[in-house]
């Protein structure tokens, strides 16, 4: 049984199955090249704002100053529910206090420097993590593209039997389609375990908000945070009566005898100001691939005990490990020049898998010079887009419009290539003869 469509429906048809696998080919292209550059993170931070206080440590009495200073600062702007002191690690050697509505940069003093600016870094961020999409749609969304990855990647083994023995024949001087193969599949295998644990953790990431919200709403009546209370420990309870500031400093220096192998970077406060306040600290463990371990203190500094990120269950250590994993935050330096070579690489293979499909349209006699055009325009504008807005941020500052400069300028050279196709038909027809007198 056929189904009896007409040629022009079945035209359309495929026309818009083209552009469905334009459009995934390239969000999957976005997210690598973002996903690259933020393995730059810290540093791009420090390049924004470089006039901002460093430091390699900082004493815990400093650190209380800096908390009780930026909570006077917030008396006018109501009572913020959490309160973060960033301490200094050797990647953003820096301490940067942040509440709901607002971050401060402090020295070594604990005295507010200058408020910290770093809109850049965190609209990369937002485009690499979410597409500049609402949370919970663009999470999901790279996360789906995370698992298309782990796909492309098996198929792509499976289609190609040959693949690990001709893993270093390249036939890189050949200025043909062989040339663009050969390349897509050496980078392809040298690049395969990096590939598989960068999308596995990425779609772990991204299919955060899908996954917990089905276990919160099927075993725990809907409950967000009794469903992560086995993984990231549960939040103590609330008591809104008015109470001093919590005290940071017995905390940290409980963490300095009990754990001196432990680096805290993170002081949370939680529900600061309030009876029912509590602080948490955030250990960096070395050598290890968690991000870290909470330890949870009371206002005035009795410990309470941790959550068991570093030696609870393997699903919470496993859990704890995917974001250093994804974003290469283990290792220093080293490690993020190895994850910027593969991520450029990785960036390529998506790159180049395009062409690929499309030079075997056009030796079918099938050939999409708009198609390629448009693709072509894309693989160069999204580097020159994310230049322009970093310039931007030099030349105008912390509030310039970078998600509307992004997207307009990669709108832009899409145009400038279609635009450039259609000059290049009309000059290969050559200039209407007029007619003879």
């Amino acid at each position: 049984m056929s189904l009896g469509f007409a040629k022009e429906t079945v035209r359309k048809g495929l026309a818009a199955h083209t552009a469905l696998g334009l459009v995934c080919c390239a969000l999957l292209y976005l997210i690598c090249a973002t996903g690259t550059a933020i393995v730059l993170y810290e540093e791009w931070q420090r390049f924004e704002q470089r006039d901002a206080p460093e430091m390699t440590a900082i004493e815990p009495a400093a650190v209380q100053r800096g908390i009780e200073n930026v909570l006077a600062v917030e008396n006018d702007r109501g009572t913020t529910t959490h309160l973060f002191v960033h301490m200094p690690t050797d990647a953003l050697p820096r301490t940067t206090i942040t509440t709901d509505t607002q971050a401060f940069h402090v020295d070594a003093d604990g005295t507010i420097v200058m408020p910290e600016e770093n809109a850049w870094s965190e609209f990369l961020l937002a485009l690499h993590y979410r597409l500049n999409l609402p949370a919970i749609y663009g999470m999901t969304l790279v996360g789906a593209f995370g698992a298309m990855i782990v796909a492309l990647s098996i198929s792509g083994i499976v289609a190609h039997p040959r693949i690990f023995r001709d893993a270093f024949r390249l036939r890189a001087r050949r200025r043909d389609a062989v040339a663009t193969v050969d390349w897509h599949n050496r980078l392809a295998v040298w690049t395969l375990p990096f590939a598989l644990a960068i999308s596995l953790t990425g779609a772990m990431i991204g299919l955060f908000y899908v996954s917990g919200g089905i276990v919160a709403e099927t075993a725990y009546g809907g409950d967000s945070e009794a469903a992560l209370a086995p993984i990231f420990g549960e939040e103590a309870p609330q008591d809104p009566a008015s109470a001093p500031v919590a005290d940071a400093r017995p905390a940290l220096a409980h963490m300095a005898r009990a754990y001196p192998e432990v680096e805290p970077y993170y002081v949370i406060l939680h529900d600061p100001r309030t009876a029912g306040q509590h602080i948490q600290i955030v250990g960096e463990h070395p050598r290890r691939l968690i991000f870290g371990e909470y330890y949870a203190y009371g206002p005035n500094g009795e410990f309470h005990g941790t959550t068991g990120l570093a030696d609870g269950t393997i699903g919470q250590q496993l859990a704890a490990s995917t974001y250093n994993l994804h974003f290469g935050n283990y290792g220093g330096l080293p490690v993020k020049i190895a994850y910027i070579a593969f991520g450029l690489a990785l960036t390529a293979v998506v790159a180049t898998g395009t062409f690929i499909w499309l030079n075997k349209r056009a030796r079918q006699g099938r050939p999409a010079p708009r198609t390629r055009a448009v693709w072509s325009g894309f693989v160069s504008g999204v580097p020159i887009a994310l230049v322009t807005t970093l310039l931007a941020r030099l030349l105008i500052g912390n509030g310039a419009p970078f998600v509307a400069l992004f997207w307009g300028t990669l709108a832009l050279t899409v145009a400038v290539a279609l635009l450039r196709l259609r000059r290049d038909r009309e000059a290969a027809s050559g200039p209407a003869l007029a007619p003879a007198e």
